[in-house]
């Protein structure tokens, strides 16, 4: 008997929705900065393509310190503004969108209302307010506007790093002969039960280059970012995923993508 490839399909509401996807960044420093960038030029070619594009809100309450320069997309006349507010306005500006910034932090009175939460934070604490976030609006009957679908969430150490995407049930209609349709896809608290007790240290904003450079090699941000932002494209461009993420070490120049189950 032929085992069937295990794929999950995304709703068909993606390939062609009436409106924008809505999109919910959460956290613009390292990885957030160079996702949002990845966004946009995602937006450009949908919309080339036929499709209505994405609609952007992005989270973040820090301000821009001198320690960002150079490893995260901002510039020395960002000193002190708040980073959602830069990354916004540069790309509204550069792409003529009218996307959003929000410059101040998600919390447990939030209710997040949108087709995909991507979370670039540093700490497992505000992951798991976006996980009791994500469960509690896949329970609503929200309208496809403010549905959340999908949850894609980066985390990096030094120069190692995952990704992991999580759904809500998503019921087809068809039915596919050669493949076994994988319908929710779990959050990295259910794929790893074990990261949810890491104990974190909490080391304070880095003061410098040198100093942050220590926490995060140049270019993992940049690299998981790219990495990441090619599944979501993948969801939405073709509709099917065979992989829910991937583990990479750059000290070992290795990308190894987790399979569905």
């Amino acid at each position: 008997m032929t085992t069937k490839t295990k794929i999950h399909f995304a709703p068909t509401y993606f390939q062609n929705p009436s409106h924008n996807l809505s999109v919910t960044l959460i956290g613009c420093g390292g990885t957030g900065s160079q996702v949002l960038t990845s966004l946009a030029r995602m937006n450009a070619t949908l919309v080339a393509l036929g499709h209505p594009g994405l609609h952007v809100y992005v989270y973040d309450s820090d301000v821009v310190t001198e320690s960002n320069i150079g490893r995260q997309l901002f510039s020395p006349s960002d000193l002190n503004r708040f980073k959602s507010d830069v990354l916004v306005e540069r790309i509204n500006r550069y792409f003529n969108l009218n996307w959003q910034s929000c410059p101040h932090n998600i919390d447990k009175t939030y209710d997040i209302q949108s087709n995909i939460i991507i979370s670039c934070v540093d700490n497992i604490k505000t992951r798991k307010l976006i996980d009791l976030s994500f469960k509690d609006v896949i329970q609503r009957d929200h309208t496809d506007y403010k549905k959340a679908y999908y949850w894609l969430d980066f985390g990096n150490t030094n120069d190692a790093g995952q990704v992991i995407l999580a759904s809500r049930k998503i019921v087809l209609k068809s039915k596919f002969e050669k493949y076994q349709h994988v319908s929710q896809l779990p959050t990295i608290f259910k794929l790893f039960p074990e990261f949810e007790k890491i104990k974190e240290k909490n080391t304070g904003p880095s003061c410098s280059v040198a100093e942050a450079i220590k926490k995060q090699d140049l270019f993992v941000n940049s690299i998981l970012a790219q990495l990441g932002c090619n599944l979501l494209w993948k969801l939405i461009k073709e509709g099917s995923l065979e992989y829910q993420g991937l583990f990479m070490n750059l000290k070992t120049m290795n990308v190894k993508p987790i399979k569905i189950k």
